[in-house]
């Protein structure tokens, strides 16, 4: 008799194969889509589920998640500025694009009605620059219904696996009175469901993350319990790195600057920045820092993730309200749940949430007391990691300039990334460094070394230099990982008398264009704005997730699978990374292979018209 825990992997393996006939069937026979209204009468699943340590209010109620699609100017709130595929009528914007079925959106036409008014200052703004289409596109109805099934029977054979079968796994032993140690869902989790697609992450590597990267093969024979290394390796294009300037190389000046630092101070300082960490490569960065971005004064860190959760408790604390974006990084939550301040989420991107969450707190204060707030912090990110979006930053400033509010902007992704310089969101829209308060990135991405900075007035540096807890405790950056950020950023900005940097800008925008506008023409739903190097391919089934994954595996592309909980249980997608170091043949040959997985696995999933004609490299047509 074949063991159940046997049987709900191979369930597992097979879901993928089947599901795309069934929903065909679906299709046809729209009896069964009644089951959606049960699926969406009981309580979200995701709500259920959810790990303890995000059910604080920063984690947004996911029934007032929802998904959409916008072709609009990014600089608009939520899309507020009809394009050519929009129109308006009665006052409404009507998005003419899915079999006939019209979406309404009436409010962002009058949002779009009120930026085009004088300011609160009675100022005409400024003529905004247009920007690249952004997409979310709403999920197709069978798809939710066979996502959420597939869901509830994996849950279901996990269970059934757990109370017959014991997990091979290390048990708490002699722990009679003791509370469990570990969250009961997170562990069953990791166990019956996770553990089926493991092997899609955590995979070792043996080279540079470049534009191609070396794979250890690894085996399991206990179906994700246990893996065996093989011996062999395997050659990847790589689609999964944040690798966006291609500076991460084995070769070259960054390299060989990084080892001459090494000879010259050692690999580390073993000390914090206030004792005996400080050594002249970290500050020349932080001044070469604060010449990149504009501003007065930066500080640096040694670990990106730090540089946010162990910071902005120095910044905000208690009788303090901080508006988060709903999708902000877990390191910005970290951090702004350990600082004690209230923490108010506004939905993705809408300025229209915001802006009613600025006026609440301004008209009435704190709870309870009626007391004005010590300060209002709205924290956002310039290139959100997991939605490819980037945030409408003239909106924003313009929002907390008109309420007194404090930003604090993190450009994890968006520093070296956008911009006709290189230099970020700032530098994409055009605004002032100055009218952010608080700069914030890392220089694990498009500078291909470790660590974050903080830039800003020099009055708030020297605060941070005194109170921040990553300045008095954690070890000081070491002096090869500096030197190897001063060499990036010195090429980025032109000071090593070449046109390199310019050249690896230029192709990263070229190239994160035209693989997205190729994806939408395969007919796949991606999300995000078209100038962003992030590019989440939703293929929402669970069991998509891996078989996309290996499939792209064993054709010799390497890429990252994502999926609940650290996306909607809906949304489950494939994040590609798009670098400066790939070449439109790579690209090519990357886009051919989605292309044939898309049939076979089921994953044109778009409704909207495609563009028929051929995608020209390096065109700025946004036609396309």
């Amino acid at each position: 008799m074949t063991p159940v825990w046997i049987l709900s992997d191979y369930y597992n393996n097979i879901n993928c194969c089947i599901s795309f006939n069934i929903l065909q069937l679906l299709k046809k026979n729209l009896i069964f889509l009644k089951i959606h209204v049960f699926l969406f009468a009981v309580p979200n699943l995701s709500s259920r589920l959810r790990f303890q340590s995000s059910s604080s209010d920063m984690t947004p109620n996911p029934r007032l998640r929802r998904s959409r699609y916008i072709f609009a100017s990014n600089m608009a709130a939520n899309g507020a500025v009809c394009s050519s595929k929009t129109k308006l009528q009665d006052g409404r914007c009507v998005v003419k694009e899915v079999n006939g079925v019209r979406n309404i959106f009436s409010e962002q036409v009058e949002y779009s009605k009120l930026l085009e008014t004088k300011d609160s200052n009675g100022v005409p703004p400024k003529k905004k620059p247009v920007r690249s289409k952004e997409s979310f596109e709403e999920v197709p109805l069978y798809t939710a219904v066979m996502t959420y099934l597939g869901f509830y029977l994996l849950m279901f054979l996990g269970y059934f696996n757990q109370l017959f079968f014991t997990p091979k796994v290390a048990m708490e032993k002699n722990r009679e009175g003791y509370v469990p140690l570990f969250d009961r869902f997170e562990s069953f989790y990791l166990r019956y469901v996770y553990r089926r697609v493991r092997d899609c992450w955590n995979q070792p590597i043996c080279s540079v993350p470049g534009a191609e990267i070396v794979l250890k093969d690894r085996i399991t024979k206990d179906y994700g319990w246990t893996f065996e290394y093989t011996g062999t390796f395997t050659k990847c294009l790589n689609l999964g790195s944040y690798n966006y300037l291609g500076f991460a190389e084995a070769d070259g000046p960054c390299a060989d600057a990084a080892a001459e630092a090494i000879e010259m101070y050692g690999c580390a300082m073993c000390s914090t920045v206030q004792e005996l960490g400080t050594h002249p490569l970290v500050v020349e960065l932080e001044r070469t820092t604060a010449k990149f971005l504009g501003t007065e004064d930066a500080i640096v860190f040694g670990m990106g993730f730090a540089t946010n959760s162990l910071n902005l408790p120095s910044l905000v604390s208690p009788g303090c309200l901080v508006l988060s974006d709903e999708k902000n990084h877990a390191s910005l939550i970290l951090g702004l749940r350990l600082s004690g301040a209230t923490i108010k989420v506004f939905r993705h991107n809408n300025m229209l949430s915001l802006e009613k969450l600025l006026r609440d707190a301004v008209i009435y204060g704190q709870p309870r007391t009626r007391r004005p707030w010590k300060k209002i912090l709205i924290v956002v990110e310039g290139v959100f990691s997991m939605e490819g979006s980037i945030v409408h930053l003239p909106d924003i400033i313009r929002l907390k300039k008109k309420y007194k509010a404090y930003l604090y902007l993190d450009e994890a992704h968006s520093i070296g990334a956008l911009g006709e310089n290189g230099r970020g969101v700032l530098d994409y829209y055009g605004c002032d460094p100055n009218d952010v308060d608080i700069l914030m990135g890392t220089f694990t991405k498009s500078f291909g070394s470790a660590g974050g900075y903080i830039a800003g007035s020099k009055r708030l540096i020297d605060h941070l230099r005194v109170n921040s807890h990553a300045a008095c405790y954690a070890s000081a950056m070491s002096p090869p990982i500096a030197q190897q950020i001063i060499t990036s950023m010195k090429i980025i900005m032109g000071e090593d008398g070449t046109l390199e940097g310019k050249k690896r800008i230029i192709q990263l925008a070229r190239n994160a264009r035209y693989f997205r506008r190729r994806l939408k023409q395969i007919g796949v739903i991606i999300y995000g704005n078209d100038d962003s190097p992030v590019v989440p391919l939703l293929v929402y089934m669970f069991s998509k997730i891996g078989a996309v994954v290996r499939t792209l595996r064993t054709r010799n592309i390497a890429t990252v699978g994502v999926g609940f909980p650290a996306t909607p249980l809906m949304e489950g997608r494939i994040r590609f990374c798009i670098s400066a170091s790939h070449t439109k043949e790579q690209l090519d040959k990357a886009l051919e292979v989605i292309e044939e997985i898309s049939d076979t696995l089921g994953l044109r999933y778009s409704q909207l018209p495609r563009f028929k004609g051929e995608v020209v490299y390096g065109s700025d047509d946004e036609s396309q």
